[in-house]
């Protein structure tokens, strides 16, 4: 069953890369600047990419309303809720993604995470994970993803290490 849910998700995101192709032939899309562009690209790629690790995708792009910033994915691993900065790349020369995620960021995600868990439905908040997760579009070259779980905590004094 695991091979359908993986064709599946492989069929849908060639649906939306042949829509996002014939919305760019037809030239009837809004033109937006190019580093917009590529990081919808980036979390588009991302949000499939946590699909076929088996993660749970329950919101994109989230915004609380009361504060300023969005959430790029909120996932779920198991009973692990995960929430993930995506940070895309068009090459590899330039600084690393995921060194773009500074204290200013982190506390703007720290605070939407805060809100959104208070939403849930559940009377006891559920594990939380922070994780950056990094594409490189490179022209040419096949996507390549860089997933760093538990990046860093609820407070700086806390930060994780590298995993695929």
């Amino acid at each position: 069953m695991e091979w359908l849910t993986q064709l599946r998700i492989s069929c849908l995101e060639r649906t939306l890369d042949g829509l996002d192709w014939m919305v760019r032939r037809s030239k009837r899309e809004a033109t937006l600047p190019v580093h917009l562009d590529t990081g919808i690209k980036g979390e588009n790629a991302a949000y499939f990419y946590l699909r076929r690790k088996g993660y749970i995708v329950v919101a994109r792009r989230w915004s609380s309303g009361k504060h300023p910033g969005d959430i790029d994915l909120i996932a779920w691993q198991g009973p692990m809720l995960c929430f993930v900065e995506v940070k895309t790349r068009t090459a590899h020369d330039s600084t690393a993604a995921e060194i773009a995620v500074d204290t200013h960021k982190r506390d703007v995600l720290r605070r939407l995470a805060r809100q959104y868990v208070r939403q849930l439905p559940q009377e006891t908040a559920p594990p939380v994970r922070f994780d950056v997760l990094s594409v490189y579009l490179v022209p040419g070259e096949k996507k390549e993803f860089v997933h760093f779980k538990g990046s860093f905590g609820w407070s700086e004094q806390r930060y994780g290490d590298r995993w695929d």
